[in-house]
């Protein structure tokens, strides 16, 4: 068995974004030379998201505001964690709602999807510079 790390950097200007990130991981899949696999694409920070859903700009639109609802960013004051100086509170609980990573079978070195299917980067406190991890393994 083979494997292949590579990591993807991204610095959302905005507090919260969301971005399609399938072709950068389809392109490390080809860079990997495994034809048959799994490839493991995980944020690496607990105030951001890997999810798969469609990329489709109404559900996006959805998603913000369903997360809003969830777990509004103001007021601040209303998280314990915000009184240890920080402002982002919802982000982690966002993130703890749309996930840390997902797993995708690789299958003649191409992403095994269902259809529309596609692979997101989720921000939730954006303004720095954060990574993804892509781990493919397999032969």
């Amino acid at each position: 068995m083979n494997s292949y790390r590579k990591e993807l950097w991204f610095n959302i200007p905005a507090r919260r974004g969301f971005i399609n990130i399938t072709p950068q991981v389809q392109e490390a899949i080809r860079e990997s030379e495994i034809q048959e696999g799994l490839c493991l694409v995980n944020a690496m920070h607990i105030t951001a998201s890997v999810f798969i859903n469609d990329d489709e700009s109404g559900l996006h639109q959805d998603y913000e505001e369903w997360l809003e609802g969830l777990a509004p960013h103001a007021p601040v004051s209303q998280y314990q964690h915000n009184r240890t100086g920080e402002d982002n509170a919802d982000a982690h609980l966002k993130r703890q709602l749309m996930g840390r990573e997902v797993v995708v079978a690789v299958t003649k070195g191409r992403l095994d999807f269902g259809p529309w299917e596609q692979i997101f980067y989720g921000e939730f406190d954006g303004r720095r510079r954060k990574r993804v991890l892509l781990k493919v393994i397999g032969e």
